[in-house]
């Protein structure tokens, strides 16, 4: 998979690009990380990166880093891995330690928090147009597009409109999914 598909050079261009990415992601670095690994780098196709995406939401901690972690590793086995996470964090973090140190004084000002709230509808509107742009790597996914969003509108449903706790949301969709897959595949 990963033979088939343009790579980064060394650790230190995995580096640069997990960097970059993670300097540009404000409220959220999954719309911005699609756009690197897909659309700029080539690394991953869309397919592969909903594959990765969807491991990445499985395992416990922020999608983006499981995603550092799995594509450094993909690359470069465990130096990669440790390479793409410094990446995502080293210098994003020292500027955030930075900014919080300056400007935790005005953060009561109104035109700050008026920024902040933009900042927040910015982040949603990047997390929708992701969504909407991966949607067409459903056709090749065993469930089908059609089922698919079915079960995401069962998730919304059941988180936004039910108030259900996270945790019941995710085993009981999750495994309504994870039955419909296995279902599907032991069909072919």
């Amino acid at each position: 998979m990963a033979g088939e598909r343009a790579a980064p050079q060394d650790l230190w261009a995995l580096y640069l690009a997990f960097n970059r990415l993670a300097l540009q992601g404000f409220g959220g670095v999954l719309a911005v990380a699609q756009r690197e690994l897909v659309d700029r780098l080539g690394w991953l196709s869309r397919a592969e990166f909903l594959e990765v995406l969807a491991v990445a939401q499985v395992l416990p901690g922020p999608n983006v880093v499981n995603i550092s972690l799995m594509i450094g590793d993909r690359f470069f086995g465990l130096r990669g891995a440790f390479t793409a996470l410094a990446g995502m964090f080293v210098l994003p973090c020292a500027i955030v330690l930075g900014l919080t140190a300056l400007t935790g004084q005005f953060l009561h000002q109104p035109l700050v928090a008026g920024a902040l709230r933009g900042m927040g509808a910015v982040a949603a509107g990047l997390i929708l147009a992701t969504g909407l742009k991966l949607m067409g790597g459903l056709k090749a996914n065993v469930l089908g597009r059609s089922v698919s969003l079915g079960l995401a509108a069962l998730g919304f449903a059941a988180i936004a409109l039910l108030r259900l706790p996270l945790i019941w949301a995710v085993l009981g969709i999750g495994g309504l999914g994870m039955a419909l897959a296995w279902h599907r595949l032991g069909k072919d």
